[in-house]
């Protein structure tokens, strides 16, 4: 421990070493011949010599008590600016080996600053900054105690002159009134003892300590808040504290700094807040500030928040990238805790399920509500087995949104075992893949259609061959019949059968060469429609009155039901139309026994028109009547062996329909018969889907309904 002098007494004589001396032998030498070039207490007569030749005090703590405007001018300063400013900021020894003791801090006494306690009394040089230059000078230190265990060290330009008790208390009072705004002579032993520590813990904390003034000037800071802004102790005087604020952030925190000094309410109330600073090398401190006025001072003590905040901005970052990869993946996670009704939802899964996270409540309950019915069985048992069998767990399930909008998820999982070994929870992805579903039922779909196609063209080309060799084999024998004269020659009556033979058999197989080009021209998309206005009560009439022949020779009756007074006229393909209600006629009777019936009707829905025939034929299965209107598809093999025609009339007629922006509908019993029906526009104009384009020339059909003269 340094050398501390004893109490002053009437006599004067040279201080004791302390009895703390580590080293007893070399250090007892070196303070006794410190000792003996201590000052002496003078006498009362002598102090106005003292008070002049005095220049420093400094307490215990190392904070300047006392300065005398001679030694501040040397300074540049002014002596009440020194006070209560730590001494070590104004100096610093040249040879600090010989100025100052080397001791463990652990002997030092606990009332004073190890540094002060480490000065070696004598002359020792020094070195000031001044008007920003250092200077090399020689100070003159010395140590005195008063009976109140107070420690005291005097510094000087010179040793001419002593010093007593009553010039040190004389010094004292001078300045007694900012020592004790400071806190530097302290009430009591006990607030002494700790108020030694605090200047040790303040430069050990990583919070920073500022006072400032209620002007906002900064006025002292320990160290690390001089560290953070890069300036000196000396140099913090000139800062303000708006001025060191981020601009961006003083709109917010002045009116917070000036509820301190302008409300009365505020006053003595710890006010907290984060802001930024600019520090050293212009980089950006977020702190969080708690300031308290007590007079006319402010304290503030704030904490570095910076890494936490580059910490927070980090993990936002990486958690708005998982979410953005989640939304893009169309998944989200989940965790269920064994034994817990809730279960913990990311903002993904509330999107997928179609539900409000501030609505819905994701416990067990309203998650089954959600579940397809088909699927929630399947579901609890799969958890159930995976929490049996400890694995992890896929599979896929259906549920009904609340907008009622079926979704397909793919939910994968694995189980959370606690140290024994024991499940605590479950956890895992739901990805929404209906998308993946759908596509996955169209490429099904798409491969049965097309095995359907290929099978189905190849039955065509088996019927097709039998159908189109059998009117070529009339009309190649017939003909050879008729070359040959083989019943007599040209004229004889019997020929004129042979030559209707040849007609009729040349009629169908145009008819069938007709069917397959139009199919491959509609299925080109190289089908247009001949819009023009016409009567479709005339076209009605001409249809059933083509088809009675065929009727009649297949013992069929033909009802037409439509009046004779009536005429409505629309705008389509007149051709179009014809064929497709032969088409439906022509089935209807070929597929009816003899003895039955086929009916004609139209209902006129203003804007549209529905043309239904009807027979009591033997009908067509339920589970084919989605594919009788595709091409090449037959109700039945038995139909095509028993029937003649291409199986490409429905298929047609299906396709004509539709380019005029109508539909067609089937109903079918078998063994009772089968209804189609076809609606469609009156103006197909506007709703006509074939390449070519609108024709603006023609005007839209009138509807005229009056009696036929």
């Amino acid at each position: 421990m340094p050398p501390r002098s004893t109490k002053l007494t009437s006599k004067r004589k040279a201080p004791k070493p302390s009895a703390k001396v580590v080293k007893a032998k070399p250090l007892a030498q070196d303070l006794k011949s410190k000792t003996t070039s201590r000052k002496k207490i003078a006498s009362s007569h002598k102090t106005k010599a003292a008070v002049a030749a005095a220049r420093l005090v400094i307490n215990a703590q190392g904070l300047i008590m006392h300065a005398d405007q001679s030694f501040a001018a040397m300074l540049h300063l002014h002596a009440k600016d020194m006070i209560g400013q730590k001494a070590r900021h104004i100096f610093s020894f040249v040879d600090p080996e010989d100025a100052l003791h080397d001791r463990p801090t652990f002997f030092t006494d606990p009332k004073t600053d190890p540094w002060v306690q480490s000065i070696v009394a004598g002359a020792h040089d020094v070195v000031l900054t001044i008007a920003g230059h250092p200077h090399t000078v020689t100070l003159y230190f010395d140590q005195i105690t008063l009976p109140d265990d107070r420690f005291f060290m005097i510094i000087s330009r010179d040793d001419t002159t002593t010093i007593d008790f009553e010039t040190l208390q004389s010094l004292l009072k001078i300045d007694a009134k900012k020592e004790t705004e400071t806190s530097i002579i302290t009430l009591s032993s006990e607030s002494s003892k700790m108020a030694a520590h605090l200047p040790i813990f303040f430069d050990m904390t990583h919070d920073m300590m500022v006072v400032m003034g209620i002007d906002g000037n900064l006025q002292t800071a320990n160290e690390g808040f001089c560290e953070m802004l890069g300036v000196t102790p000396q140099d913090l005087t000139h800062l303000n504290f708006i001025e060191i604020v981020h601009p961006d952030d003083r709109i917010h925190i002045r009116p917070t700094f000036k509820s301190l000094i302008q409300d009365d309410a505020a006053r003595e109330r710890l006010i907290a807040f984060e802001g930024r600073i600019i520090g050293k090398d212009q980089k950006e401190y977020t702190l969080e500030w708690r300031q308290k006025r007590l007079g006319d001072l402010i304290y503030a003590v704030c904490r570095d928040l910076t890494d936490i905040k580059q910490h927070e901005m980090s993990l936002i970052q990486h958690q708005t990238q998982l979410s953005e990869a989640q939304r893009i993946g169309r998944m989200g996670h989940w965790i269920w805790r064994v034994g817990d009704d809730h279960l913990v939802w990311s903002d993904q899964i509330y999107r997928i399920f179609g539900v409000a996270r501030d609505k819905f409540t994701p416990t067990i309950d309203n998650v089954n509500a959600l579940l397809h019915r088909r699927d929630s069985g399947r579901m609890s048992q799969a958890l159930q087995r995976a929490m049996l069998e400890r694995k992890d767990y896929d599979m896929e399930f259906r549920i009904i949104r609340p907008d009622g909008q079926a979704r397909f998820l793919n939910l994968q999982g694995k189980c959370e075992v606690d140290s024994d070994g024991d499940i605590i929870a479950l956890f895992g992805i739901m990805q929404d893949v209906t998308e993946r579903i759908q596509y996955e039922r169209e490429l099904k779909d798409a491969k049965e259609a097309a095995e359907r196609a290929y099978a189905a063209k190849s039955q065509f080309l088996a019927n097709m061959s039998h159908e189109l060799r059998t009117p070529l084999n009339a009309i190649i024998g017939f003909s050879e019949m008729m070359q040959r004269q083989l019943l007599g020659p040209i004229g004889t009556e019997k020929y004129l059968d042979y030559i209707s033979g040849i007609r009729e058999s040349g009629e169908h197989l145009l008819d069938l060469i007709t069917d397959i080009l139009d199919m491959s021209k509609i299925e080109a998309g190289k089908y247009e429609l001949d819009v023009e206005e016409f009567s479709l009560i005339k076209v009605l009439r001409l249809t059933a009155h083509m088809i009675e022949g065929r009727a009649l020779d297949a013992q069929v009756k033909i009802f037409c039901s439509i009046p004779e007074d009536i005429e409505l006229r629309m705008m389509a393909d007149r051709r179009a139309v014809t064929q497709m209600i032969l088409n439906l006629l022509s089935n209807a009777v070929k597929f009816t026994e003899p003895g039955g019936q086929v009916s004609l009707n139209y209902v006129d829905h203003q804007d549209t028109v529905s043309i239904t025939v009807t027979d009591t034929g033997i009908g067509i299965p339920a589970n084919k009547l989605q594919y009788v209107t595709q091409p090449f598809e037959q109700a039945a093999n038995h139909f095509t062996r028993n029937h003649e025609g291409s199986g490409l009339g429905l298929a047609i007629t299906k396709e004509l329909i539709e380019l005029h922006g109508g539909s067609i509908h089937i109903e079918s019993t078998v063994g009772v018969g089968t209804s189609v029906t076809l609606r469609m526009p009156v103006n197909c104009q506007a709703t006509r889907r074939d390449k070519k384009e609108n024709t603006s020339h023609i005007s839209p059909p009138q509807k005229i309904s009056a009696r036929l003269v």
